[in-house]
């Protein structure tokens, strides 16, 4: 693919009790620009367990799948996100021998995450999707990254309150 920017999994997102989760990614470089996913309630526990590399006595789904890959000699070497059309994201698993799967984001994320694949975006799905937020605090070592990812994450869900479907027009 052409064009792909990495991009990390900064957590989850409710934005208002009872409305679905949202999968926050984050451009590390650059523009640092924003991609907030809608999720179901299931996905976005399987990716929290991913990003936190949380065993369960029993393989989730996730795990299972990518039990199945290993035993069938294959992993997951990326994660793409690769479009976004009428407002859905789509992603692609790019297995150790080179084939494609389709998946959606969420579960794709999850097991790239569990198996430590590089997680990009298409550069098009920014262009389109994203936001880009400013954090006017500036300080050094961990805690203030920690203050920093909460400022940013604050600020963005405030732009997501803002935000109606009109504002994407057609995608």
């Amino acid at each position: 693919m052409v064009g792909v920017i990495p991009i990390e999994v900064v957590g989850m997102a409710v934005p208002v009790p009872g409305e679905a989760p949202l999968m926050l990614l984050r451009e590390p470089e650059g523009a640092r620009r924003w991609l907030a996913i809608m999720i179901g309630y299931g996905e976005a526990e399987a990716l929290v367990r991913a990003r936190e590399q949380i065993a369960l006595p029993r393989p989730g789904t996730i795990e299972l799948l990518g039990d199945v890959l290993a035993a069938f000699g294959q992993g997951v070497a990326a994660v793409e996100l690769t479009d976004v059309r009428d407002g859905i994201f789509y992603a692609d698993l790019v297995l150790a021998s080179g084939t494609r799967v389709s998946a959606r984001p969420s579960d794709a994320v999850a097991l790239g995450l569990r198996q430590g694949a590089p997680i990009t975006v298409a550069e098009s799905v920014l262009d389109v999707a994203s936001v880009q937020l400013e954090v006017e605090q500036e300080a050094e070592g961990p805690a203030a990254d920690v203050l920093d990812a909460e400022a940013e994450i604050a600020q963005f869900r405030a732009e997501l309150d803002d935000l109606s479907p009109e504002d994407f027009g057609d995608l």
